[in-house]
């Protein structure tokens, strides 16, 4: 690498900048989830990027792989130990319980967008630097709450035009239900113990539940004889279950019970449920991907502080895999991101006026975009050109003078003088 290539900046390893266009398709995401979410009774909320180390040690779990081996530290000079937000749920909660929410009518329902971070290995769907919608209704223990959850996702992925998607779900149960799991999932481990793969011989000490996320091929077989947790369901937990999917059912959500998804952070208990889709790899090859999962978390506010239990569960899509999908193709934000005129101005007379006259069509919604750096004709004719606007505005010393403008058809470069006076009316008749 030569000293000139040293200095040429680039961006961070698994960050990215997203522009034009898709800036615009994540932009249509947020509107369209954002929509759904107020319709169901959502209110919007913004956390923090940066929070206490602690709130994702105590939250997510000390010996989760986001924790241990993902998550971005920083120590201020104040000698605060911060994290960068790796998901969104720790965060809520540590919001529910600052802001004394407790003693408001529940549940409270609310959604957020935004970047999350994780160093994570970078691959086709999954960045360091990613985006997630959230949906989380904290406050009630009912199952409804977990199938509003559920209903309202999919409401969500069916209106940004989502094919071939697949909901996954199942139990872990309460406290009691999950002592019994982990119990027998880790003695069957033992005995398997020496053909284990490095990683799962960790995780038997620290996380038994996540033997069951490993990816390892010489580990899959062992996973499919693994005890069940449905099998260890309390009689509470069976019916906290049983009513979920009924009320899946009811809504027409189709379901199916993956035995062993359990998911990876420390704070789920009871429902546990994941959105597959299929997407298309670099080679042109489909393949499934989760695009968004999430569960109840029952004892989350608890080990964040809180003086008792908070029942809740929640969300998480995953906008870049997302935009992904077959079927998203043309997500456009509400905001018309394509100018419909651009403005071109000539001589000092007109550039003097062309500030007022941009203000007028601006309060009158229409879209343009313009260069009032530039002198020459030819310049922003090109400029308008290759940015494919349909109208040019002209305004140059005799227009300025006569207080009228010239609207240049550019597919036919035919033109038309207007008024001023008649110039918005004019331009919203036009395709």
């Amino acid at each position: 690498m030569t000293k000139l290539e040293k200095l040429i900046p680039q961006t961070v390893k698994g960050f990215r900048d997203i522009i034009g266009d898709e800036y615009y398709r994540f932009q249509g995401v947020f509107e369209k989830a954002q929509e759904v979410a107020v319709y169901y009774g959502f209110s919007p909320i913004e956390i923090p990027m940066l929070e206490h180390v602690s709130i994702f040690e105590r939250g997510v779990g000390a010996n989760t792989d986001v924790v241990e081996k993902e998550l971005y530290n920083l120590k201020t000079k104040g000698g605060d130990n911060l994290a960068m937000r790796p998901e969104a749920t720790a965060g809520i909660m540590r919001a529910y319980i600052e802001n004394g929410w407790q003693s408001l009518p529940q549940p409270i329902m609310v959604y957020t967008y935004g970047p999350m971070f994780r160093h994570d290995k970078p691959q086709r769907g999954r960045y360091r630097e990613f985006r997630q919608f959230d949906l989380e209704m904290i406050g009630s223990e009912k199952p409804i709450a977990d199938a509003m959850i559920i209903i309202t996702s999919v409401a969500i992925l069916e209106d940004l035009g989502i094919k071939k998607v697949t909901l996954k779900i199942n139990s872990i149960g309460d406290k009691d239900s999950r002592n019994k799991y982990l119990k027998e999932l880790t003695n069957y481990y033992k005995k398997l113990q020496p053909k284990l793969c490095a990683n799962c011989k960790e995780r038997l000490k620290t996380s038994p539940l996540r033997l069951l996320d490993c990816k390892d091929e010489g580990c899959k077989p062992f996973k499919e004889e693994a005890p069940k947790a449905i099998n260890s369901l309390t009689n509470d937990a069976k019916k906290h279950f049983k009513q979920t999917l009924e009320y899946l059912e009811e809504a027409g959500v189709a379901y199916e019970i993956d035995n062993f998804l359990v998911r990876g952070l420390d704070y789920y208990t009871h429902t546990v449920f994941e959105f597959e889709a299929v997407v298309t790899d670099e080679e042109g090859k489909e393949k499934t991907m989760s695009i968004g999962g999430g569960g109840r978390y029952d004892y989350l506010a608890k080990i964040l502080g809180s003086k008792k239990d908070v029942p809740a569960v929640g969300v998480a899509l995953g906008v870049d895999r997302i935009l992904l999908c077959e079927g998203t193709e043309n997500i456009e934000a509400k905001v018309q991101k394509k100018p419909k005129v651009f403005f071109i101005q000539l001589g000092l007379e007109a550039k003097l006026k062309s500030l007022k006259i941009i203000e007028m069509l601006r309060k009158s919604k229409i879209t343009l975009t313009q260069s009032l750096s530039k002198d020459s004709l030819s310049i922003q004719l090109g400029m308008a050109e290759r940015i494919k606007v349909p109208y040019a505005i002209i305004f140059g010393q005799k227009e300025a003078m006569e207080n009228s403008v010239i609207i240049r058809n550019m597919s036919t470069h035919s033109q038309e003088s207007v008024s001023v006076e008649n110039l918005v009316e004019h331009l919203k008749k036009l395709k």
